[in-house]
Order: C-alpha cells, then sequence, then structure tokens
C-alpha cells in the first residue's frame, strides 16, 4: 500500500557529479544474495575490455550469516585491485554524491532503502529485475534492470552509462524527481496517518 519507508530530502540532497575517473557504487551488507560476487565479476569483466571506472564496494561481512563474503575473499579482491573497498560507512549520501552510478544486483529485496537514497542523491541506478528493486526504479528512466545473477549483463548496463552521461545525468535528474514525489518521508508519514484515520474511523 506504501512504497517503502521513505527518504529524508533534505539529508540526501542532489549534488551534481562529480568530475573524473567515473565511479559505480555498491553499498550493502556483503552477502552472497544481495550481488555482491555479480559486481566484484562485472568490474572484472569491465577492466578486460578497458573501461575506465572505479567499482567502489562499501560495507562489511556479516560473520553470523552464512552467505556473508569471507574476509579471505575482500583480501584477494583487494590484492587484485579489481574493486575498491571501504568497509562499513554510515556516510551513504557523502559516497553517493561522490559516485556517478549506483549498483544493486541483489538476488530478492523489498524496497531496498538504498536505491530510494540514490534517487534522492540523483544518481542513476543499475539493478536487477527483481520484486523490491524494480519497485524502486523507473525502469529506463531513473536506472537500468538487468536479469538477476548475470554479471555480464550487469556489466553491460553500467558500460552503457559510462559511455552515455548526458543518459545517466538525465537519469540522475529523474531520480531526483521521483524521490520527491514518491519517496519523501514527508509523504510516506501522510499516507501512514491516513490509514490510521481511516481505520479509526471504521472502529
Amino acid at each position: 500500500m506504501i512504497r517503502g519507508s521513505g527518504v529524508n530530502l533534505f539529508n540526501y540532497s542532489f549534488v551534481p557529479e562529480p568530475e573524473g575517473t567515473p565511479v559505480v557504487v555498491m553499498a550493502a551488507r556483503l552477502l552472497r544474495d544481495k550481488g555482491v560476487y555479480e559486481f566484484v565479476e562485472a568490474a572484472r569483466l569491465l577492466k578486460s575490455r578497458g573501461v575506465e571506472l572505479v567499482m567502489r564496494l562499501i560495507g562489511a561481512p556479516d560473520p553470523g550469516n552464512p552467505t556473508s563474503v569471507e574476509q579471505a575473499e575482500l583480501d584477494d579482491w583487494s590484492a587484485e585491485g579489481i574493486v575498491e573497498l571501504v568497509g562499513y560507512r554510515s556516510d551513504i549520501a557523502r559516497q553517493y554524491g561522490a559516485a556517478n552510478i549506483v549498483c544493486l544486483p541483489s538476488y530478492r529485496e523489498g524496497l531496498p532503502k538504498g536505491l530510494v537514497e540514490a534517487a534522492a542523491c540523483g544518481r542513476a541506478v543499475v539493478t536487477t529485475d527483481v520484486p523490491g528493486c524494480r519497485d524502486a526504479i523507473e525502469p529506463d528512466v531513473t536506472g537500468v534492470l538487468v536479469p538477476v545473477k548475470s554479471a555480464s549483463a550487469l556489466a553491460d548496463a553500467i558500460q552503457v552509462l559510462i559511455e552515455a552521461p548526458e543518459r545517466r545525468m538525465r537519469m540522475g535528474k529523474a531520480g531526483r524527481e521521483l524521490a520527491e514525489q514518491a519517496f519523501s518521508i514527508n509523504s510516506i508519514v501522510e499516507q501512514h496517518l491516513e490509514i490510521y484515520e481511516e481505520l479509526l474511523q471504521d472502529a
């Protein structure tokens, strides 16, 4: 009935994309189901194609979760130099502001708050065509959907946006508009209150 838990548009403000080498950010718990391995493999593919970019992975392992990435794997990726690992961060608005594209190749979600925050920051999104993720964007307007568990499709979509900066920036602006229309915390609170008022009237 209500599209997610909302985002504070003041805290997640629209900022122009940074200049220089394009940065693709994934911020999530480092679990297999979040698509971490596909993100890393997409980074390898893009590097092999000679695409100039930074693939930045934000998050930490969850040792209590059986699908968690192991620290040894992170160490291997760091040594390989294929992705930039920055660990757990709480300044996600700043991290998105320093990126050009936000990526979440998750296998399943509710409605991912990270993608809502990315829209508020005016960033184009690449995410999977699964429930939750697809509901957080307007396909081909604010972002691009790719098949789940496909590193090659993920790499292709990222490369297209890297090579089409004007399209990417249009998507970012459309994302901010979507956040203002559908994801504002004030609007979400109002929708909740309307439901409570209806229930109280019925009672």
